[in-house]
């Protein structure tokens, strides 16, 4: 670490992969190297197989904002996506230059665009899908991000954004930043209230046909799942069936009561045909 001096992100997720107690959370934030075996557990990842289904079977041209090393953008091509990768971060760790490598080591084609998402460098409806994993918390102006991805979505197009951190009341921020393990290091983690999420997206055009609070799906859970959840939950009460006695409603009820600061959120809809 250095100090008061604020490092760069990649400079943060560096330091991380040098802490020999943090193997665990850099596994499962997909830091680890080598960057295509990475990407590909991503791929086959409970966390992945949720969003598969959500996005279904339709194909087409997807944008994948705020790429980081590209490891979604890696699933969608993967997938049979024709992907734009926007990503500012020219970093070789975890910007464009690793989006490129794992493209390149994984024989898939991704367009990688260097900018923000404030203002996109594309035509009104030009992606049938617009896809942001842990995106819209570091807007810059979140209402303003939201207003260009519903811009660039083609009428009927989707929207997902996954893994949003969400907070009760806006007082929280402080106690989420301070106990996030590397905001101290950088600086760029934010937070918003549920409601900001959804007056931003829906201000865009965007019908929400799914929020997913942090017990809702695999997508929040990662690394965890819904079954691993039931299974603590189970021994906990000592019942011998956890399919049975914790059903996905109960997992979701007990979703939406929670309030620690910086929870995840997964929001799913489409762009309105006007």
């Amino acid at each position: 670490m250095s100090g008061n001096r604020q490092l760069t992100w990649e400079q943060a997720v560096l330091w991380l992969k040098s802490q020999p107690d943090q193997d665990a959370l850099v596994k499962a934030c997909f830091y680890d190297d080598p960057l295509l075996a990475a990407a590909e557990r991503f791929y086959s990842s409970t966390e992945w197989n949720a969003i598969q289904k959500l996005i279904g079977s339709a194909r087409g041209r997807a944008l994948d904002i705020g790429a980081g090393r590209g490891i979604s953008s890696f699933a969608l091509a993967k997938d049979g996506w024709d992907t734009v990768a926007l990503e500012p971060d020219r970093s070789q760790v975890v910007g464009t230059g690793a989006i490129r490598r794992v493209a390149a080591e994984g024989g898939v084609h991704i367009d990688v665009v260097e900018t923000w998402g404030e203002s996109l460098p594309f035509e009104n409806g030009s992606f049938d899908l617009v896809h942001a994993r842990q995106v819209l918390h570091h807007a810059r102006d979140l209402t303003q991000l939201c207003r260009e991805i519903g811009r660039v979505l083609k009428p009927g197009g989707m929207m997902v954004a996954t893994r949003e951190h969400v907070l009760s009341h806006r007082r929280d921020l402080k106690e989420f930043l301070n106990r996030h393990p590397l905001h101290a290091l950088y600086g760029g983690e934010n937070a918003f209230l549920l409601k900001d999420y959804l007056d931003a997206m829906e201000g865009a055009g965007i019908k929400l046909s799914k929020v997913l609070n942090p017990l809702s799906s695999d997508i929040n859970l990662y690394p965890e799942t819904r079954n691993s959840v039931k299974a603590q939950i189970a021994r906990k009460l000592r019942i011998p069936s956890a399919a049975k006695f914790v059903p996905d409603s109960l997992l979701s009820l007990r979703g939406t009561l929670m309030n620690q600061p910086g929870r995840l959120y997964t929001f799913f809809g489409h762009k309105l045909d006007i």
